[in-house]
């Protein structure tokens, strides 16, 4: 007898959730090992992790803020993805984003909202496309791997983030603290009612629905995925393919940015380093875990962000490293991605020759 690997005539039925459950569980499981091994309560901890993400009001609340850029993240990353143009640079166009919306900000302090915000948000938007783009024309242009090009532009902006609240930006008046000055109310996203959950909620809903409208119901939509599916046909098929890799990667862009803007309006209410905190990569995972769909996005983010949450209560609560965090974020995608292949392909005995 020996194993062997045997494709499925068909998917397997009900696959996705089966798959979602069973790395939901297991990643779960390694987790409280791990904290068991820390000497600490495996159950105790688990339940110490979801009362501090979705257990009290004022946890949820933090959740679904924290929710807000890693949604628009992983949006334009789906939109990427569904092309098979592997941007892994959101968490870099998200800080051109939080620069660009800051420039506006602190150029004209004296401006109304009514005309400071659709700046900034027009800055940020423009600012992470246009970051965006230059991994787009390098791939399309020079045969650059996007991969790479994405990933190493991460840095550059991040450090760029950097030399302008060490230096130009620098606050006088911050004691030597690394941040810009604060930005006017008239630069600053509100809140909704006068509760802690502000306008960029509203942002998120419009942006999914434009999404989902645009991959489901257009043109555009539909040549992404034949794109993406089939690159050289798509080529045969007259179809733009240099011009739709710029598309992609400029809405991605644009979606970090506006992520970016959002963090550091609404929630920082100034440029800080403390804006990147890895919103980006998180972003991919929440993509993946999705399935690229616009609409569960919303629900994978809210999960992984409840997760951030969480694992500060833990680290408060239980004094757990602040990397269990990313562990778990881990143990969850390489759990999915290993379900997946059950999706598609069997394991079978099958007896040897002779």
């Amino acid at each position: 007898m020996r194993l062997s690997i045997v494709k499925r005539q068909e998917p397997l039925p009900g696959g996705s959730f089966f798959i979602l459950a069973g790395a939901l569980v297991f990643s779960l499981s390694i987790s409280a090992l791990l904290l068991a091994l820390q000497g600490k309560s495996a159950l105790g901890g688990l339940y110490v992790l979801w009362h501090g993400a979705f257990g009290a009001g004022y946890a949820l609340v933090d959740t679904i803020l924290k929710s807000v850029p890693i949604y628009l993240c992983g949006l334009g990353v789906a939109v990427a993805f569904r092309m098979q143009i592997w941007n892994i640079g959101a968490e870099g166009q998200f800080a051109m984003g939080a620069v660009g919306a800051t420039w506006a900000a602190l150029t004209f302090p004296e401006a109304p909202a009514a005309l400071v915000l659709p700046l900034m948000f027009a800055c940020a938007a423009l600012a992470g496309g246009a970051f965006a783009f230059i991994p787009a024309w390098l791939k399309t242009r020079l045969k650059v791997n996007e991969i790479i090009s994405t990933l190493m532009l991460n840095y550059i902006a991040i450090l760029f983030l950097d030399y302008l609240v060490y230096g130009p930006w620098k606050e006088k008046r911050s004691f030597g603290f690394p941040m810009t000055a604060q930005f006017s109310d008239a630069a600053v996203i509100g809140g909704i009612g006068g509760s802690r959950l502000h306008w960029g909620l509203v942002v998120c809903v419009l942006a999914g629905i434009l999404v989902f409208v645009m991959l489901r119901f257009t043109r555009l939509g539909f040549e992404l995925k034949a794109s993406g599916s089939a690159a050289r046909a798509s080529r045969y098929a007259r179809m733009p393919y240099d011009a739709l890799v710029w598309t992609v990667m400029a809405i991605c862009g644009a979606l970090a940015g506006t992520a970016g803007l959002i963090e550091t309006s609404a929630t920082v209410n100034r440029l800080q380093p403390s804006v990147m905190a890895g919103y980006g990569y998180t972003a991919i995972v929440v993509a993946w875990l999705a399935r690229l769909n616009p609409l569960t996005i919303a629900l994978a983010a809210f999960f992984l962000a409840g997760l951030r949450v969480g694992v500060e209560n833990l680290q408060l609560e239980l004094q757990v490293p602040a990397a269990f965090g990313n562990i778990m974020e881990g143990l969850i995608l390489l759990s999915v991605l290993a379900g997946q292949f059950f999706q598609t392909y069997r394991i079978a005995l099958r007896r040897r020759a002779g």
